[in-house]
């Protein structure tokens, strides 16, 4: 759950979200470390006295330098970058599959190959909030397995929604007629919030998204 004033990410529930939270850490690294070399170079320059050639045309070293250096930061960045980015696609063995699909103004969740109902998931009134959070709690949370791969399929029934869990590095979109999937694993049982992250319509701030993550023998219980 996010807070006020916070500044970094999310804790990571999810080996994508662990995923994106290092990707992220290893880009600032980087840059820290680009800027620091930078800044102390011109700072030494500028104490020294250096003054520029305004009537330098070509400097081949220069050149080379500059045009290698991004290319050889950004072909460091590549690699993890897209190895976050196919782990979230990775649902070649799910145990389970979630359908989700979007509506104005809710969420719909089906569990296709298992004997659990369907329902429809709404934001909660004020007066029915208790102690819960405004804007982010519903009357029907969605029930998943702790340390189990889920296949979710989004899809939509009337404009373009977008079904995000920022925890667990999550959001797909959820378009008319079409079917996208994304996996889903979660290593720790708790609440996960999240919401629409598409612009649909006068009620698109008031879409949250409710998951509740147990463990498997109480997940079993559910089925029974």
């Amino acid at each position: 759950m996010s807070s006020w004033g916070q500044k970094m990410m999310l804790d990571s529930n999810s080996v994508s979200m662990h995923l994106i939270d290092s990707v992220h850490d290893w880009i600032l690294f980087v840059l820290a470390i680009v800027i620091s070399v930078v800044f102390s170079w011109m700072s030494s320059l500028y104490l020294s006295g250096f003054t520029i050639n305004r009537f330098l045309l070509s400097h081949e070293t220069l050149e080379v330098v500059w045009s290698l250096t991004p290319l050889l930061l950004l072909g460091g960045l590549m690699g993890p970058s897209l190895s976050s980015l196919y782990s979230s696609d990775d649902s070649s063995s799910p145990a389970m599959t979630l359908k989700v699909t979007g509506n104005q103004w809710f969420w719909s969740y089906e569990y296709p190959d298992l004997p659990l109902e369907s329902h429809s998931s709404y934001m909660s009134p004020l007066w029915d909030l208790g102690g819960g959070f405004r804007n982010l709690e519903v009357d029907n949370s969605t029930v998943l397995p702790s340390g189990t791969p889920v296949r979710v399929i989004v899809s939509s029934e009337d404009v373009a929604h977008s079904w995000a869990v920022p925890s667990l590095g999550v959001k797909m979109d959820a378009i008319p007629g079409r079917l996208n999937e994304v996996s889903l694993y979660s290593g720790k049982c708790g609440v996960m919030y999240g919401q629409c992250s598409e612009i649909c319509g006068s009620l698109h701030s008031f879409m949250p998204v409710k998951l509740e993550v147990v463990s498997i023998q109480s997940f079993l219980k559910l089925l029974n």
